[in-house]
């Protein structure tokens, strides 16, 4: 077709991931790794994908994986305990992997210890996950209002219950957790979760450098993941928050001593920073700094997967619009055609428009940076009378747990 005189022309399906092409050096050296232990499974590069609910779905697990070659560990949307034992069907669905997909990672969220163990004894039982992760870090209002997530650690006892249960219905399975500072700074939780996850053998913890009130705001506190490092030197310890690069995940190892890390939305629009990572732990090459023509034909493929996961194209291109801002995020795209990309219904559609682009556009400079959720000093939505007391669990029970998954 023609543009203005232009030739353009709609962007092909491919088979296998265009890898990005152009690239660029790492502004930190190098950082050998060895392996993340997660139980009898080998973490090569130390690199984890953090679950986030309505992304971490199978086809975006895909293309990340793809792009490390396979090495990392890649985690699932969050999925409730109370959902999982009574077989939603939307459940059902995001616990599906791929052929390839090895270990299989399962983020369960659950705030009763019955409920819990339940699920994880189904998950061990029937051959459904390799690896389980708790949820302790969500802020989102409807789950904290419960009990959830990140306000949940305040209770110990109720952590240690849980933990207990799952870790002794998991078998053979490796139970792991991810956590936040605590509820707000007066409130913070993370060193007694810590040592309480050792003694309950839950096998790695993850913490996310903020507290539940700031959600994703401001700066994530990178020190307090190296107070927990030595806190709880007997398991591997995973930093997570504001690595948008692997320049950042190289100095957050430096500068914490943790294990590995945990990548959450540095990936939005980048699942080829897992590449990236790869690169950066194992000194075996540069970044890639791709261009449009390059994410465009990354974003082709992210829709077109997803509308084979959800068996509707249509369906797949919609779910895929979310994705369309961080992926362009940089670049020179005018308003009106990012709104037109945000509303596309067809891979047709969507090949039609990502054709006008000025597709030779190198990658842009400061494309790296935050991208996602920013907001931060929220209050905190806790059950009524939830602070009074952090031993008292009275009220906490399996009608507080949710019902659906995906967060």
């Amino acid at each position: 077709m023609r543009d203005n005189g232009r030739m353009t022309a709609p962007l092909a399906p491919s088979p296998a991931p265009p890898r990005p092409l152009a690239t660029g050096p790492l502004a930190v050296g190098p950082l050998p790794a060895g392996p993340l232990a997660v139980g009898p499974y080998s973490v090569r590069p130390p690199v984890v994908l953090a679950p986030m609910a309505g992304i971490t779905n199978a086809p975006f697990r895909t293309l990340c994986r793809e792009f490390s070659g396979g090495k990392g560990l890649f985690v699932s949307e969050m999925i409730t305990t109370r959902a999982l034992v009574e077989r939603n069907e939307k459940t059902m669905q995001l616990i599906r992997f791929d052929r390839a997909e090895t270990p299989r990672s399962i983020q369960l969220y659950g705030v009763d210890p019955v409920t819990v163990g339940k699920a994880v004894r189904m998950i061990a039982d029937e051959g459904l996950a390799d690896h389980i992760d708790l949820n302790f870090g969500c802020p989102v209002p409807k789950v904290t209002r419960k009990g959830g997530g990140s306000a949940l650690p305040y209770k110990r006892p109720l952590l240690r219950a849980i933990l207990h249960e799952a870790v002794s219905n998991a078998g053979d399975l490796p139970v792991t957790m991810k956590m936040r500072k605590g509820i707000d700074d007066g409130h913070l939780t993370y060193l007694d979760a810590g040592r309480i996850a050792v003694e309950e053998g839950v096998t790695a913890i993850a913490l996310h450098g903020r507290t539940a009130a700031q959600h994703y705001g401001g700066t994530a506190d990178w020190d307090a993941i190296a107070r927990l490092k030595e806190h709880v030197p007997e398991i591997p310890v995973l930093g997570n928050g504001d690595i948008w690069s692997a320049d950042d995940a190289l100095r957050m190892v430096r500068e914490t001593g943790c294990d590995g890390v945990v990548v959450g939305r540095g990936c939005l629009g980048r699942p080829w920073i897992f590449g990236d990572l790869v690169a950066a732990f194992e000194g075996t090459g540069e970044l890639a700094r791709p261009t449009l023509r390059e994410v465009a034909g990354v974003m082709r493929r992210h829709a077109e997967l997803l509308g084979e996961w959800i068996g509707d194209e249509a369906r797949g291109v919609i779910d895929f619009r979310k994705h369309v801002a961080w992926y362009l995020k940089g670049f020179s795209v005018g308003s009106e055609m990012r709104k037109k990309l945000a509303i596309t219904s067809s891979l047709a559609e969507l090949d039609a428009l990502l054709g006008e682009l000025d597709l030779d556009q190198p990658w842009p400079d400061g494309a790296d940076g935050p991208r996602g959720r920013t907001s931060g000093n929220n209050r905190v939505v806790l059950p009524d009378g939830w602070l009074k007391d952090p031993y008292d669990c009275t009220g906490v029970g399996a009608e507080a747990e949710l019902d659906t998954s995906g967060g």
